[in-house]
C-alpha cells in the first residue's frame, strides 16, 4: 500500500485545556516536538489519546489538526476503531479523506465478538476503504483477544498491514510473527516488550512513554538497527521505571502529569479520571528527574 511500518510510533496523548476541550495549540507544538525528537511516525486517538472519551467531532478534529500540523514528515495513523463495524468504517473513511496515511483499528470493546465475528469485522472494513490498516489488540482493556491464527488470516488482505499487540504477552507476539508474512508489521504496543518485539522480528513500537522520553525510544530502536544490542538493552532498562511508573494513576493520567511536569502540552485526562496524588507525584517526578527530563528552573 505504498506504506512501510516501521520505528517508533508515539501513541500521542491528547492535549487538553482546562475544561477538557482539544488544546489545537498544543497539538501542534506536541507534534513538533516529537517529530524533532526524531519519532517515525505519530499515532492520534488511540487509547493514551483517550479515544475512548473523546466525542466523534473531537476525534475527527484531533486527527484534522494532526494531519495539517504533520504535513507528510512522518506517517499520521489514526485510530478509528469502534464497537461496531459502521462507526469504524465511518471514522476510518473520514481519516482517510483528509490525509491520514493508515488507520488503526482497536478491536470492538464492551462486547466480546467470537474469533469469527472479529474476522469478518475486520475484513468489512478493510473492503470499505482504500488505506493500510493496523489491526490493535489490547485484551487487558477490551477483554477481546485477537488469536495468532485469526491475525494470520487477516494478514492475507492485502491493505490489512500490521498490529499493535498491547497484550503484554510475548508468545502471541512472537505467534503473530511467526505466522504473517515477513512485510506484515508486528509492533510492540507495551514499552517494556519493545527490544525482545524487535529480536523476535517486529517491526517497532507504538508507544506511549515516546510521549514522555522520545529520544530515549527511539534510541531503543535505532540501536538495534544499528546492530548494537547491548546499548538497545540499556536503553530499554532506562526506560522500565517510566513503563512501570503508569501504575502510579487511573490510565491515561501518568503520562499526562509526566509530561504537565516537562511543561509540554498534556493539560488534563477527561473525567474522571483525576491527577495523581502529591505522593504519586512525587515519585514520577523522581522518575523523571532520574531521567533527566525535568526542565531546570531557569527553562
Amino acid at each position: 500500500m505504498g506504506l512501510t511500518v516501521r520505528g517508533i510510533i508515539p501513541a500521542m496523548v491528547t492535549p487538553l485545556d482546562k475544561d477538557e476541550k482539544i488544546d489545537e495549540a498544543g497539538i501542534r507544538e506536541l507534534i513538533n516536538y516529537l517529530i524533532d525528537s526524531g519519532v517515525h511516525g505519530i499515532f492520534v486517538c488511540g487509547s493514551q489519546g483517550e479515544s475512548y472519551a473523546l466525542t466523534e467531532e473531537e476525534k475527527r478534529r484531533v486527527i484534522e489538526i494532526s494531519v495539517d500540523e504533520v504535513n507528510g514528515r512522518v506517517p499520521v495513523y489514526a485510530g478509528t476503531g469502534g464497537v461496531t463495524t459502521e462507526e469504524t468504517v465511518q471514522l476510518s473513511r473520514y481519516a482517510v479523506d483528509v490525509g491520514a496515511d493508515a488507520v488503526t483499528i482497536i478491536t470492538p470493546y464492551f462486547i466480546k465478538p467470537s474469533q469469527d465475528e472479529l474476522y469478518m469485522h475486520y475484513k468489512r472494513i478493510a473492503e470499505s476503504i482504500d488505506s493500510p490498516i493496523l489491526m490493535y489488540n489490547n485484551p487487558r482493556r477490551t477483554n477481546v483477544n485477537l488469536e495468532a491464527e485469526t491475525v494470520k488470516k487477516l494478514a492475507e488482505i492485502d491493505n490489512i498491514v500490521g498490529i499493535k499487540d498491547s497484550s503484554g504477552d510475548l508468545t502471541l507476539t512472537a505467534q503473530y510473527i511467526m505466522e504473517c508474512p515477513d512485510d506484515f508489521a508486528v509492533l510492540a504496543g507495551r514499552d517494556s516488550l519493545i527490544l525482545a518485539t524487535l529480536l523476535y522480528g517486529g517491526k517497532g513500537a507504538v508507544a506511549a512513554t515516546a510521549n514522555v522520553a522520545p529520544k530515549l525510544v527511539v534510541g531503543i530502536y535505532e540501536s538495534f538497527i544499528k546492530g548494537d544490542l547491548n546499548k538497545a538493552r540499556e536503553l530499554q532498562f532506562k526506560l522500565l521505571p517510566l513503563r512501570l511508573a503508569f501504575s502510579l494513576g487511573t490510565f491515561p493520567a501518568v503520562v499526562k502529569e509526566a509530561m504537565n511536569l516537562m511543561r509540554k502540552p498534556s493539560g488534563p485526562a477527561k473525567s474522571p479520571v483525576s491527577s495523581l496524588p502529591e505522593d504519586k507525584k512525587a515519585k514520577l517526578k523522581s522518575i523523571l528527574e532520574e531521567l533527566r527530563l525535568l526542565p531546570s528552573e531557569s527553562d
